[in-house]
């Protein structure tokens, strides 16, 4: 009989001891599944988010990550940087809080994300659930607006239904602007229960009575096929000092130093604690099943059976607990992911489409390997005292008993 084969019959003949350790396992395997999704799972949902936007380049003014100044003479920018070889598409875009209501219902009224911008392309910066984009000729009378899903259900609008908003609050100085929605979409960087309007620049500055400053926070860019992200922001940064020019993979490069360190600790610490409990967990019942069959296991020494064959035995057995238990975990811990990442994702600011668990076929190899070593030192000791059995001194034991 081959190892596996004995050692499948060991397991089985203890139903009750080989359904607890699968059952631990399994539920370990998930925790541990379940970090190793965390591990990444923001850096690669946040990556996601910022390509599937279609702009690589990110500019910026001056200042702390906390407030940064406009920029100033946006527009003559946007077409400097237009014209460099390297680039396909350039968009400005800023941000204010607006109070949007629908006229004779002031009292419905709630305060809103009021976005300005030239980027007009479906997809850039939202998805549409019904009616058009921002039209390519900006100058219409009303402005054109986009309200995403939670806006339209809150005041009830649809396309073709006048919506009014004034900058700042229900109480400013400011007259309110009437606006036509054109669509009803998401945002893609919008978070959860967040009220949120996209208008032209044109219609931005109508908002906030007419001055048009020529200024914007931020600066998108696109590189043509085949042109260097890094080049790009190069030729950027030449065009005028003292801008913040940075590629996708810079943008990247700085939030997993900074805002996704706390979650890679978390993940960590919590990685450990399941291996150790995993290891724990198979060590104990090799070990209380050798401890069990000491007679068995000298009778097959004693039949001829040689320390490795007793240790592969012992080494198919841990397998086939850590393995069936493993596997077991995958689907358990998917399961798992699903209903913490709904949780995690209710939290304040965090964009709706950031996930918290992202599977990648890389987190399954290394889950395999992680729990494959588990599997493998937790089978040493019990091999250990397996090799050291002296046979004659326990079959007499074992008899006299």
């Amino acid at each position: 009989m081959s190892a596996w084969g004995l050692a499948w019959r060991t397991v089985i003949s203890n139903p009750a001891r080989a359904v607890l350790a699968m059952t631990g396992v399994a539920v370990i395997g998930a925790l541990l599944f379940n970090m190793l999704l965390l591990s990444r799972g923001m850096l690669v949902s946040f990556r996601d988010l910022l390509d599937a936007a279609g702009y690589d380049i990110r500019v910026a003014g001056q200042g702390s990550a906390l407030h940064r100044l406009p920029i100033a003479d946006a527009t003559p920018l946007a077409d400097a940087i237009r014209r460099l070889p390297g680039v396909q598409q350039v968009a400005l875009i800023r941000t204010d809080t607006a109070f949007a209501f629908v006229a004779g219902r002031e009292r419905d009224g709630v305060s809103v994300t009021f976005v300005g911008t030239t980027a007009n392309a479906v997809g850039s910066a939202w998805d549409l659930v019904r009616g058009a984009s921002l039209p390519d000729t900006p100058a219409a009378d009303p402005a054109p607006i986009i309200v995403n899903v939670t806006l339209a259900r809150a005041l009830q609008l649809e396309p073709g239904s006048m919506l009014r908003l004034r900058i700042g609050g229900a109480g400013t100085a400011l007259p309110p602007v009437a606006y036509r929605v054109v669509g009803v979409g998401t945002s893609r960087f919008e978070t959860m229960d967040e009220d949120a309007a996209t208008t032209t620049l044109q219609g931005f500055d109508a908002a906030h009575g007419g001055e048009g400053h020529d200024e914007a926070e931020m600066v998108l860019v696109a590189s043509r096929p085949g042109v260097s992200a890094s080049d790009n922001v190069a030729a950027i940064n030449r065009l005028r000092p003292g801008l913040r020019s940075m590629s996708n993979d810079q943008v990247l490069e700085q939030f997993n130093e900074h805002a996704f360190t706390y979650f890679r600790q978390i993940s960590t610490v919590l990685s450990a604690m399941t291996l150790a409990f995993a290891f724990l967990l198979v060590a104990t019942l090799l070990t209380i099943s050798v401890n069990q069959r000491l007679g068995e296991v000298a009778a097959l020494r004693a039949l001829g059976f040689s320390r490795r064959r007793i240790a592969t035995n012992l080494l198919c057995e841990s397998a086939l607990l850590v393995g069936i238990g493993g596997l077991a975990a995958l689907p358990l811990g998917g399961a798992l992911a699903i209903w913490l990442d709904r949780i995690l994702r209710h939290m304040p600011g965090v964009p709706e489409r950031i996930h918290f668990f992202v599977f990648e076929p890389r987190t399954v190899a290394l889950h395999v390997a992680l729990m494959t070593a588990t599997g493998l030192l937790a089978a040493l000791y019990p091999i250990w005292l397996a090799a050291r059995l002296p046979i004659a001194a326990t079959l007499r034991s074992e008899i006299v008993s």
